[in-house]
């Protein structure tokens, strides 16, 4: 990988791991939730799967990015996108700035997709996965993730059209406009079925344990199919039921698949430690879906089932394989360490049980408990990834 597009997947990484800090802040303040909600995918989980995805996937793939300016383009694009749609909820904010939020954002993931599509042009089903030799027996795995990576653009491109003809009334949608429409296709058919199939392939080199060749057959197609019905059927009705419990068997799928690449592991990282909390998290937010599709819905519920997916499933998720991409023990600054990183995340683990509680059996002083406990630990990631970033770049 060139050091031109090493540096700008960085930035992308680091603009997302900011947009983190800002998400926690803004819950805390109790501002809107569509302004949380961008903050926290358009901003936190989507600017870090940016960020990793322009440098892993055309490596999965056997291919160099074809545009390594790419990030750079994007980066400025999707900063100012998702400025803009977490500040149009807000009082007095004019509908403009959600609009040209909404259109710079789609913007960024034009040039996202256009890179990566002409990157994977002559591969596009992943045949040709860059597998080495001495890892011949993960081929299968390895074909059958790749697979599913064009679906993942597929989610990106009409998501955020749905974003964008939600502000540009002049756009015909693709389905109503409804706003929860255009997250849970980003949230569930991008960043999560993305989580899926390079998880598949990429925790398993992290625990050097071997993954059966069955396993991404049972996470991935209900991963891939679940996001639009659920779009689809929101927020009631057969397909919606349908769609929640696709995703179900996707992520409880994914969650018994790790838990056991992780007992299986002789090895002791601390970044292990974020997808094991994750998936505890995601099967806690399909429990809560379930219980929307086939029960009544507890408004009270509805914020803690975004907060379980984003901050827990998603976000522990992206936190644990950030650590392992950038190890806070390379940091020479104070405080960089595995104890710190470890807190950081117990502490969002934490925010998220109190937030929980609170939402269920009403506790006063919970939910802004937990938030502090969020913000504080989101804080403490920020300060480890962002240190080793700004340590890289002194040289």
């Amino acid at each position: 990988m060139s050091a031109t597009l090493s540096q700008w997947s960085r930035a992308l990484v680091a603009s997302g791991v900011a947009w983190l800090v800002a998400w926690q802040g803004a819950a805390l303040a109790g501002l809107p939730r569509r302004t949380t909600v961008a903050l926290g995918l358009y901003g936190f989980v989507l600017g870090v799967v940016f960020g990793k995805a322009y440098s892993l996937v055309p490596s999965y793939f056997d291919r160099s990015l074809a545009w390594e300016r790419a990030p750079a383009v994007h980066l400025p694009l999707a900063v100012v996108g998702t400025a803009g749609l977490a500040l149009a909820p807000l009082e007095p904010v004019p509908a403009a700035v959600g609009t040209a939020g909404a259109a710079t954002w789609a913007a960024g993931v034009a040039v996202f997709l256009a890179a990566l599509g002409w990157t994977l042009r002559d591969n596009p089903t992943g045949a040709e996965t860059g597998t080495g030799d001495h890892n011949a027996d993960r081929r299968p795995v390895d074909r059958a993730a790749n697979l599913f990576v064009p679906v993942v653009f597929a989610y990106l491109a009409v998501g955020s059209w749905e974003t964008l003809a939600g502000r540009v009334t002049v756009l015909p949608a693709l389905l109503d406009g409804y706003p929860p429409r255009a997250t849970h296709l980003l949230a569930a058919g991008g960043a999560a079925l993305l989580l899926f199939a390079v998880g598949v392939r990429l925790l398993p080199r992290f625990l050097v344990v071997d993954l059966p060749a069955w396993v991404p057959w049972v996470v991935l197609p209900p991963g891939a199919l679940g996001p639009a019905l659920l779009a689809a059927g929101l927020p009631a009705g057969p397909v919606f039921r349908a769609g929640a419990v696709l995703e179900a068997v996707a992520v409880v799928g994914f969650a018994a698949a790790y838990v056991r690449l992780y007992r299986a592991s002789d090895r002791e990282r601390v970044g292990f430690y974020g997808p094991l909390l994750g998936v505890g998290f995601g099967v806690l937010a399909v429990a809560l879906g379930l219980s929307f599709a086939f029960a009544t819905v507890d408004p009270a519920l509805v914020a803690a089932h975004y907060r379980l997916n984003l901050l827990g499933f998603l976000g522990l998720s992206i936190l644990g394989v950030t650590f392992q991409f950038y190890p806070p023990t390379v940091g020479r600054f104070a405080g960089a360490g595995d104890r710190l990183a470890l807190a950081s995340m117990g502490l969002v683990a934490a925010g998220l049980v109190l937030e929980l509680v609170g939402a269920a059996v009403p506790v006063a002083l919970a939910p802004t408990a937990g938030r502090t406990l969020a913000l504080v630990g989101a804080v403490a990631y920020a300060y480890l990834v962002l240190g080793v970033f700004v340590q890289r770049a002194r040289g």
